[in-house]
């Protein structure tokens, strides 16, 4: 379908990732949501650039639900912003308060409240990802909307969508998906309740297009298990917060190293969905008494993203969460992005090979 020499796609919002996972024989896969259009622009041309021709995908979030749907464009995020509580505003400062978390300064980069977490704020970044030769359009919170999957094939353009249920998957194919990514509940991010082991299979027994295996896929062997299971090739994402050429804040990737798998927690403190982040005062604060609880996608997020920000620019290390999936507790070390593609190669291949004498014995 890809051209592709390994059955490995690597999630990153790193170009850098991203292009030398496709240069190894994987399919890179950018995630877009943190940039504007125009930086996005800037970032795809930096991969075409370096992918010396390999084929490479791009990850939106167009979410089939949130609040503010029916808004216009250009009134969307006012509107929003209005929704949310004061006193969820006042949690967030006086918990920021309470550990000396500083404002930012004035020249702070301000404006990325919203981005890419709705319909209308998405829709731009595909115009810009459809621009240039990529292999794969992606989207991660449910089915993407049929108008964008016609629109990619209309392009040449395959589409994949990540399922945490086999209900989801099948809606997924019904507006025309190419690939399902079957994601359980150990992957980082938006996931759902079943794990990895359950999912698959029932997935692949669901639909009728190629489905890839995510959640929890660290090492050759767990990309035996997943393939063993039916999926054609696997998905992963965590794995490649702390390679040498990942931009993962230090402060996260210190964190990621240090932690077991036991460290991640699924919250609504990111974004007003259920993802699994590492697990800290900052989780632990919006599951208090004192917590006002979350709000709906994407409110949680826009009350919370300059919050992000100042933490990420402090040193309130206790409050630095970040999207983490349980796969974090065997990255313990940094390594080469190159190196860790080449050892899950070898792992699967050894895998297999230990099956083979399993079943001749």
């Amino acid at each position: 379908m890809f051209g592709i020499e390994l059955p490995i796609f690597a999630f990153s919002h790193c170009r850098d990732v991203v292009a030398e996972v496709s240069r190894a024989g994987g399919m890179g896969v950018l995630g877009a949501l943190y940039f504007t259009p125009e930086e996005l622009e800037m970032e795809l041309k930096w991969i075409d650039d370096h992918v010396d021709g390999k084929p490479y995908g791009v990850d939106v979030v167009m979410p089939a639900s949130y609040e503010g749907a029916d808004f216009a464009a250009d009134e969307l995020v006012g509107r929003l912003q209005t929704m949310i509580p004061p006193g969820h505003r006042k949690f967030v400062d006086d918990l920021l308060a309470a550990h000396g978390v500083p404002a930012l300064s004035a020249d702070a980069e301000a404006g990325k409240v919203l981005l890419g977490w709705t319909d209308a704020t998405a829709r731009p970044q595909v115009e810009v990802a459809l621009r240039h030769p990529i292999a794969l359009l992606a989207n991660a919170l449910g089915p993407p909307p049929a108008d964008v999957v016609d629109l990619a094939h209309a392009h040449g353009v395959k589409v994949a969508a990540l399922a945490s249920t086999p209900r989801h998957a099948l809606k997924q194919v019904e507006v025309g998906v190419d690939v399902v990514v079957a994601q359980g509940t150990e992957a980082g991010g938006h996931t759902g309740e079943i794990s990895t082991m359950v999912l698959i299979p029932q997935v692949v027994d669901a639909v009728d297009v190629p489905v890839l295996a995510a959640g929890g896929i660290g090492n050759g062997r767990q990309m035996a298990a997943g393939m063993a299971l039916g999926a054609e090739g696997v998905w992963t994402g965590s794995l490649w917060l702390t390679v040498e050429e990942a931009d993962t804040p230090q402060m996260a990737k210190e964190r990621i190293l240090e932690a077991t798998s036991r460290d991640t927690v699924r919250s609504r403190s990111w974004t007003g969905k259920p993802a699994r982040l590492l697990k800290n005062e900052w989780t632990d604060a919006w599951e208090s008494q004192e917590s006002p609880g979350t709000l709906p996608m994407p409110l949680q997020f826009m009350l919370v993203s300059d919050a992000l920000r100042r933490i990420g620019r402090s040193d309130a290390a206790e409050l630095a969460t970040f999207p983490a999936g349980q796969i974090i507790g065997i990255t313990n070390q940094v390594r080469s992005t190159r190196d860790v593609m080449y050892s899950l190669v070898e792992e699967y291949t050894e895998a297999l090979e230990r099956l083979g004498q399993i079943t001749d014995d």
